[in-house]
């Protein structure tokens, strides 16, 4: 079975975006997927049992139940589940099982949750996403790290994984990824936060002639209305992404400045998406304008009205 990743039964941890995803390109392979999602037994559960069906995914009733089926795992949950979802796994992973964090954790928290891995006989190793998934779906930059990366490499690449090995300690990639979304978080939520402001005063068109002069290859409009678009759609799970960030910064002996004001912020529209204010989620047109005015409006509306 470890020479031939093609006849693997692969577990996914997470039933999101992500997760949808590389069960399609998997199964589009003829390989055996399973998941299990902790959403499957809430409302989001009928959607995700269709998805499933469609694509002939076996969905597991515990974590459990999945690792011990699973020849390899890929974690896809949020990152303050990182560690309890390896805990988990832990209790029930066979003998030599690879087990794929692709989670935005800190180094911290994935060397943690390797311990529980290892320490129950699995194999860990920890995955950096360096850029959005839906675009490139299974073929997304992924960065390795730990003493079986370079191994899991080549497995993974067999089954069309775009991995590339970034060290064999732990964690080295996660720490490029939270590097990273110092400054990719950090400007979808100054974007918001600029944008709606500039809005707020009309002087929005001149903040972006600004913007263009300055960085002319830039079309601060798209980016505008792209970085709207995924926090609201994202908010919740970028903000827990961004304080495994500020997690990371604080290991290194730094204060996250920076890192907690964008966590904070993009918990903010995430609540505003909960409350409704942007559209019914689920819908075609939730979270898809192209014209970031359309929402940076409806958050000074709602200002407006509380004043």
């Amino acid at each position: 079975m470890a020479g031939d990743p093609r006849r693997w039964q692969i577990g996914l941890v997470g039933y999101g975006e992500v997760g949808r995803i590389l069960a399609e390109d998997l199964r589009q392979q003829d390989i055996k997927v399973s998941a299990y999602d902790i959403k499957l037994g809430g409302e989001q559960g009928g959607s995700l049992q269709e998805h499933a069906e469609k694509f002939g995914v076996w969905l597991a009733a515990s974590h459990a139940e999945l690792t011990a089926k699973s020849d390899f795992i890929i974690s896809a949950v949020t990152a303050s589940q990182a560690v309890p979802v390896a805990k988990a796994c832990a209790a029930a992973i066979n003998q030599g099982t690879w087990f794929l964090d692709f989670n935005s954790a800190s180094p911290g928290a994935k060397q943690r949750a390797a311990a529980l891995i290892d320490g129950a006989a699995g194999r860990y190793v920890e995955g950096a996403v360096m850029t959005s998934v839906p675009p490139y779906r299974i073929k997304v930059p992924l960065l390795l790290g730990g003493p079986g990366a370079r191994e899991l490499e080549l497995l993974l690449n067999t089954i069309g994984f775009a991995a590339k090995v970034a060290s064999d300690k732990l964690g080295v990639s996660s720490a490029v990824k939270m590097c990273r979304s110092v400054m990719i978080k950090g400007l979808e939520a100054m974007v918001i936060e600029s944008f709606t402001t500039a809005r707020a005063y009309g002087v929005e068109d001149a903040v972006l002639a600004s913007l263009a002069e300055t960085f002319p290859t830039i079309d601060w409009e798209k980016q505008g209305a792209y970085c709207f678009q995924r926090v609201i759609e994202h908010g919740r799970r970028r903000a827990e992404e961004v304080r495994e960030v500020a997690g990371t910064v604080r290991e290194a002996g730094l204060a996250p400045w920076s890192a907690q004001g964008t966590a904070e912020q993009q918990a903010w529209v995430a609540d505003l998406a909960d409350e409704g204010l942007f559209g019914m989620k689920g819908t075609e047109e939730f979270a898809r304008s192209a014209d970031w005015r359309t929402e940076a409006d409806r958050i000074l509306a709602k200002i407006n009205r509380e004043k």
